[in-house]
């Protein structure tokens, strides 16, 4: 068996008592959802919320009139696949089975649990929550990756979800675990919150510099000159250096990440096998890729900043800002979006193939303004 590294103490000081391995069915009451007659599902709120596969996502669930269903037959047969507070519930089939479940809040109390949905929760000697960071760990995303069905939709059977072992602990240090990662996980959660804040306030406060409603000032307080409107083509020089060095570090550009290398990305090389005739890039270079993306109708500019030599494929354009520009400004620039206005004057009407932009090599460099 093996023994964990870290190890929780009792209000005394001691060690609690050894773990012993088990499987979740004997720490759990197991439930499948009821098959319900499609006759009896609306989409009228007037019945009773259904908790589907679709409501369950990877650690919460969700609701919304796109997704929701109500059950609005008779309800006395259905009594125990009525949900509770931290019931724990695992969607069994779908793209990522395996990796959407949930606890019971108080807006999901009295939900009617669906088929193709288990319901797990915790006999009197377990911990709900401690069962749930090892339905949330990735030693289970790897056991049902390995045998999940794969033909069809990927699912997982109930018998599939009982047999899944675990080393347990008391029900004291299961308890306290599961404080302590609970406590993580919602850190975590308000971290992501006040991220999603500042990033809607960097893009309002963006909107105002962009616009020039909001001007800096200089260290003696006064007014920096007016803003200049140039091409690219004063600001830049275009980048044609071969890879003649054969760098291996083939970099592809990502709408989140940027310029990153290719099987850092992908997991895998998708570049030619000479690279050579790719071009050399090195750090503070930009990159442009004409295939339009989400968030990125115009297609993508990165610099990069990740390593200090890359190669990129011909299809990309490449340049280098003239010494006496900053490139971090250049980057917000972009990332805003500046630039689209002007590249859909000249992306020819109707010339998108395959998600590719069809964007003359010097209209890029005339038109683009800043």
């Amino acid at each position: 068996m093996k023994v964990p590294k870290l190890r929780f103490k009792d209000d005394d000081g001691r060690v609690f008592s050894e773990w012993e391995t088990g499987i979740i069915d004997e720490h759990v009451d197991f439930l499948s959802g009821y098959p319900f007659d499609g006759e009896e599902i609306s989409e009228d709120s007037n019945g009773i919320l259904l908790m589907r596969g679709v409501n369950i996502t990877e650690g919460l669930t969700r609701h919304g009139p796109d997704i929701d269903r109500f059950y609005c037959g008779d309800i006395k047969r259905l009594e125990k696949y009525f949900l509770k507070i931290n019931d724990l519930v695992i969607g069994m089939d779908g793209s990522k089975v395996g990796k959407n479940s949930a606890l019971v809040k108080g807006g999901d109390i009295n939900t009617l649990l669906v088929q193709r949905v288990a319901r797990l929760r915790a006999k009197a000697t377990s911990s709900i929550f401690f069962i749930f960071q090892h339905v949330n760990s990735p030693n289970f995303h790897a056991y049902v990756d390995k045998v999940k069905t794969s033909s069809g939709i990927p699912h997982i059977s109930a018998k599939q979800i009982k047999e899944f072992k675990i080393i347990f602990p008391c029900l004291a240090e299961q308890t306290k675990i599961a404080s302590f990662l609970t406590a993580i996980d919602e850190k975590i959660t308000q971290l992501t919150q006040k991220c999603d804040l500042l990033a809607q306030y960097k893009k309002g406060v963006m909107q105002q510099i962009f616009s020039q409603k909001l001007r800096f000032k200089d260290d003696d307080g006064r007014e920096f000159p007016e803003w200049e409107e140039k091409k690219l083509c004063h600001l830049a020089t275009r980048i044609t250096r071969k890879n003649k060095e054969n760098n291996k570090n083939v970099l592809t550009i990502s709408a989140q990440q940027g310029l990153i290398n290719q099987e850092e990305y992908f997991n895998k090389s998708v570049s030619a096998k000479d690279v050579t005739n790719y071009y050399l890039l090195h750090a503070g270079d930009f990159a442009y890729n004409k295939s339009y993306s989400n968030g990125y109708p115009m297609g993508a500019i990165k610099c990069l900043n990740r390593y200090e030599k890359g190669a990129v494929s011909t299809l990309y354009i490449c340049f280098r800002f003239i010494e006496g520009n900053i490139n971090s400004f250049f980057e917000h620039y972009f990332e805003f979006g500046l630039h689209n206005s002007e590249i859909e004057k000249v992306a020819q009407e109707g010339a998108r193939n395959h998600g590719l932009l069809n964007i003359a090599l010097n209209d890029f460099f005339r038109v683009l303004g800043s």
